[in-house]
């Protein structure tokens, strides 16, 4: 299934990632007119480079995601340039393993500064309008490991919960104003920096025997974003292949 994503305009934070890359690509596929912040100029063309092979267009606006007055400007730039903001993907992702005996407070802020507040930073730029013209997605990208654990994660797994927590309390507020708001939740996606042990190891313990990929959670997305996930929000949806169910 196709979905129409024509006229509407989304913002993708973190699209420089692999996820958010993907994201950007099958939004574009789809109709959507595409933006996506960044902070690394050697990211950005890596972004650009990316999407120009598969003829995508995307507008780039260099942003702090963690200030909110940043936030502001990056808004109001994108609405100038391409109308209002009808769809949101948080796929802002920060958290190297630490054990928490080892982490300091500072590892501690970043993963929750990184995961939560840009979150926020984002959504209560766009929200109001989202929400008087009767339409919008958010779509927050968390991952397995707020729902199973995993040792050296603690930090991360409370940002990423927290922003789950965050998810279903905007949908209670959003639900009567045709805007929904949905957590994906992926589970190990594959990459070629993994280790080979690595990578074995996590086969034996995930049913569809092979690890996920930056498209799986990119289709996801594209689906959530269009008219026929309307009834769906405040979910948090895995796309772990059996690697955790619930």
């Amino acid at each position: 299934m196709q979905t129409d994503l024509n006229d509407k305009t989304a913002l993708v934070i973190g699209g420089t990632g692999d996820v958010g890359t993907a994201i950007c690509r099958q939004l574009v596929r789809s109709g959507a007119r595409v933006a996506s912040d960044y902070q690394d100029e050697a990211a950005a063309r890596r972004l650009r480079t990316a999407l120009q092979e598969d003829t995508a267009d995307i507008r780039l606006y260099a942003a702090d995601v963690l200030d909110f007055d940043s936030c502001s400007v990056l808004v109001a730039a994108i609405e100038r340039d391409l109308g209002p903001i009808d769809i949101i993907i948080n796929a802002q992702d920060f958290g190297d393993p630490v054990r928490f005996r080892d982490m300091d407070k500072a590892q501690w802020d970043q993963a929750l500064s990184h995961n939560l507040d840009s979150v926020f930073n984002i959504c209560r730029q766009a929200v109001e309008g989202m929400s008087s013209r009767g339409f919008g997605r958010i779509v927050n990208v968390a991952s397995v490991i707020s729902r199973r654990g995993e040792a050296g994660h603690s930090h991360y797994g409370a940002a990423k919960m927290g922003m789950h927590g965050f998810t279903m309390a905007l949908a209670q507020e959003l639900a009567r104003n045709g805007v929904t708001v949905n957590t994906v939740s992926p589970g190990h996606i594959d990459n070629r920096a993994l280790p080979e042990e690595e990578r074995q190891g996590l086969l034996t313990r995930i049913p569809a025997a092979r690890l996920g990929s930056a498209d799986d959670i990119a289709f996801l997305v594209d689906f959530l974003c269009s008219d026929q996930a309307a009834y769906i929000t405040g979910a948090d949806i895995g796309i772990n292949g059996g690697h955790y169910m619930h």
